[in-house]
């Protein structure tokens, strides 16, 4: 019996190739690059790599369903993706860096006024309205509550009032300060 005839058919394999390739052009960026290189890769190469992929699936004859399929799941994963970008970049980071980010921040004296130690941990902005987040490091742990909290309040050893601590690990905590404050520059 010959299958001279072409069918239409849906092939998991082929999307799940789609979701790989977000995985490897997304996670790189989410953890390695800033906003500007996620608004091109959203705004301009995304739609650009869809619309080639949409352009073959019209001129394809037989695998029209499953190159559709690679795309919706491309696009779906990316979007995953993107609405989850603190977290990710978050845990990436702290789990790539965290040895060097600890011994910088150790390697640091004392603050004799009472603040906690810390050191840059991520920033981002556009046009002047820059958000900076700190590492600290809290030896009695005493963040733990406003990280439970989520609320965003004055803590003890952080100079400014802050939207949101959260906690990488025992004693770790990221502070995310308000846009364009930075660490002694409240306003």
């Amino acid at each position: 019996m010959s299958d001279s005839r072409v069918t239409a058919r849906f092939d998991w394999r082929l999307s799940i190739y789609g979701a790989l390739a977000a995985f490897i052009f997304l996670l790189p960026i989410t953890i390695y690059c800033s906003d500007i290189t996620e608004l091109f890769y959203v705004f301009l190469a995304a739609p650009i790599l869809g619309l080639l992929v949409l352009l073959l699936a019209v001129f394809a004859k037989g695998r029209k369903l499953a190159i559709l399929s690679v795309v919706l799941v491309y696009w779906a994963v990316s979007f995953v993706l993107l609405l989850n970008r603190e977290p990710i970049r978050t845990a990436a980071r702290w789990l790539l860096y965290s040895k060097d980010f600890k011994a910088s921040v150790l390697a640091q004296q004392e603050p004799p006024n009472g603040e906690l130690r810390h050191v840059e941990w991520d920033a981002w902005g556009w046009g002047g309205n820059d958000t900076t987040v700190y590492l600290v490091f809290d030896p009695d742990d005493s963040l733990a509550a406003a990280a439970k909290s989520g609320q965003p309040g004055r803590y003890n050893g952080i100079p400014c009032k802050v939207p949101r601590v959260q906690r990488l690990q025992s004693r770790w905590y990221t502070v995310q300060f308000y846009t364009d404050t930075e660490w002694g520059k409240c306003s």
